[in-house]
Order: structure tokens, then C-alpha cells, then sequence
């Protein structure tokens, strides 16, 4: 069983700039593992021969600042993502809560993966947005921003190429959710120790295993989206895809055919050495915001510890701890003017 307890001592606002900034600091330190990643997905002549060789290509050809193409994008995608993901799997977790607040891990998993689809629903024309960038050279740029991607690929080729790939991200959905919840069933086994007594370097590796495991299982699927998401009959080799193929079903069947099963996987090693960097900046950086967030709203004594503040009833929202320490300063105040008297 998993207990969906959000910290009720940040308001919804500074819980989703906190999420925001973390994700925006995470992403943008982990760029280049991105760009190797997507462009060893699409099959750009970047990725030929294997994950180091990938950066080099892209500094000789693109220098420093082919890094961190469509960075902005993705970091911009981020804030409409996880606002409409935190929303929709609150809304579903509480659909399935028990009177005492718990929900299974089984049922808590498959509300994040509709949680997720949900989001990528709102946000998909970003995603795509991203992949071309990132595909480009950027020293040879066929798009110019983000906008300019959008307006282009609608006026080129429709709104409906603004949605080429999504039913792969509903199919990925499924053995992305698979592997979440085989790791986490068996997290007892491997700490030898019931969940409730992990410590937060324990939950950090469980989050890395399982972000691992669940992202090779779907992996497959994301490549493939990648390469629908590229391709582009109006652009210069295709807008980078490495094969040329009609829908869904033929591009597994040209990758398999032509590339080999494996090819499925490319740039695997990318994404793997970028799972532990990520989430840890993501979890620091958002434990700092909070930090601070909480001394702000007068629970801790200092934003560089937790150390909770004398007298304060910590679990009492922001608002009524606010509204206590206006009523103990008016009070103050007014002992202070009947002295004088």
C-alpha cells in the first residue's frame, strides 16, 4: 500500500513553482544526454557509431550550442505538463482512496500513467516541436524557435502532424506502468525491510532503478515516436530519419527489417547514464525550493535546515499559520500600548 500524502504545509502555487524550477534546473543540466538520446532515436547522422562517438559529431558539426537545442522548448512544455499531470492524478487517486487516505501501489501507478497520457495529450505539438529542433542542424536551421516550429509544421503539413505519434505514447503507457510497479512489489525483497522504513538514499536508488527498468520496457515505443514525430517529406532527408515509412506498424516493421530489433533501443546508454543525474537534481533541487518555501511560510528555522520552529503546529496550513502569527503580533502590539497607559 502507498500513501498519497501531499506536504500540506506549501500552498498548491509554491508546490508547482517548486516543481517547476526543479524540472526546468534538471532538464537543462541534462540536455545533452537528451540530444544524443533523440537523435540516436530518429537515426541522425550523428548517432552512427555509438554513444561517445555522438558527442563529438555534435560538437565538430553544431558546436557547444547544439547542446542544447530545444532545451527551451522542453522546459517551456514542462510547466502545462506537470500542472495538468499533478491535477489529473490527484483526481484519479482520490477516486480510489480508502477513508484512511491509502490507495494501492497498483492502482497509484496506473493513475500516473493516465495521468501521463493525459498531459502528453495537452502538450504533444511541444514534444514535437522538441524532436525537430533537436534533429536539425542548428547551424542549418530549417526552424527558428518554437513558434516558428509550430506555425510551420501546421502550415506544411496540417494540424494532425502536430499529433504524429501519439498513439504510441497510450501504447508505451502500458509497459512503462508494468515496470514501475515489478520494481516497486519487490523493493521489500531487495532492502530486505517493509517500504515505510526506506531512507531518502534508498528512495532516490528505488527511483532510478524503477525509472530504468520501466523506460527500457517502453523504450521501443518512444524510438519509433521519435522517428514519426521527424520525419518530414518537405525536408532534407526526411527531417533526419534515418528510414522512410507510411505509419505506426511500417516503422517497426522498416526498423526491425533494415536496422535490426536492436536499433529499437538506440540511444539507450544515453538515457540510462541520464536517469541518475536527472532525478538527482530534480529531487535536490526540489528539496531546496521547498526548503525555503517552508521557512517563508514560518515551519522551519532556517531555509538551509529542517529544524522546525518552536511552538509552530505543523500540521496547520500556510494560511492558519499565518493568521496565528498576525493574531500573536497584533496581541504583542497591543500589551505594548496598554503598558505605556
Amino acid at each position: 500500500m502507498a500513501t498519497v500524502k501531499p506536504d500540506d504545509r506549501l500552498t498548491s502555487s509554491q508546490g508547482f513553482m517548486c516543481v517547476g524550477f526543479a524540472g526546468v534546473f534538471s532538464k537543462t543540466v541534462t540536455s545533452p544526454l537528451e540530444v544524443v538520446k533523440i537523435k540516436s532515436q530518429v537515426g541522425t547522422f550523428h548517432c552512427k557509431k555509438g554513444f561517445l562517438h555522438s558527442f563529438l559529431v555534435v560538437y565538430q558539426k553544431e558546436g557547444i550550442r547544439g547542446f542544447w537545442k530545444g532545451n527551451l522548448v522542453s522546459c517551456l512544455r514542462l510547466f502545462p505538463y506537470s500542472a495538468v499531470h499533478l491535477s489529473t492524478y490527484k483526481q484519479i487517486v482520490h477516486l480510489h482512496m480508502d477513508e484512511l487516505g491509502y490507495v494501492s501501489q497498483w492502482r497509484a501507478i496506473f493513475a500516473g500513467g493516465l495521468a501521463g497520457i493525459s498531459a502528453a495529450l495537452a502538450t504533444y505539438p511541444l514534444e514535437v516541436a522538441e524532436t525537430h529542433l533537436i534533429a536539425q542542424n542548428c547551424r542549418e536551421p530549417t526552424y527558428r524557435g518554437v513558434v516558428h516550429t509550430l506555425s510551420k509544421i501546421y502550415q506544411t503539413e496540417g494540424l494532425r502532424a502536430l499529433y504524429r505519434g501519439f498513439s504510441l505514447t497510450i501504447l508505451g503507457a502500458f509497459p512503462f506502468s508494468i515496470g514501475c510497479y515489478a520494481v516497486y512489489i519487490n523493493l521489500d525483497k531487495l532492502w530486505r525491510k517493509p517500504q515505510f522504513r526506506f531512507t531518502a538514499l534508498q528512495n532516490f536508488i528505488n527511483g532510478c532503478i524503477a525509472a530504468g527498468v520501466a523506460q527500457t520496457l517502453s523504450y521501443p515505443f518512444e524510438t519509433v515516436k521519435r522517428k514519426m514525430q521527424a520525419q518530414n517529406p518537405r525536408l532534407p532527408h526526411y527531417g533526419g530519419a534515418d528510414i522512410h515509412f507510411t505509419g505506426m506498424l511500417d516503422c517497426f516493421r522498416q526498423v526491425i527489417r533494415n536496422k535490426g530489433i536492436l536499433t529499437l533501443w538506440s540511444g539507450i546508454t544515453a538515457n540510462m547514464v541520464k536517469i541518475v543525474p536527472y532525478f538527482g537534481l530534480l529531487f535536490s533541487c526540489f528539496e531546496m525550493c521547498k526548503q525555503v518555501c517552508l521557512y517563508r511560510n514560518g515551519y522551519i528555522v532556517s531555509p538551509l535546515s529542517y529544524k522546525l520552529a518552536p511552538g509552530v503546529d505543523q500540521s496547520m496550513g500556510p494560511t492558519e499559520v499565518e493568521e496565528v502569527k498576525q493574531y500573536l503580533k497584533n496581541r504583542k502590539f497591543q500589551s505594548q500600548q496598554g503598558s505605556r497607559w
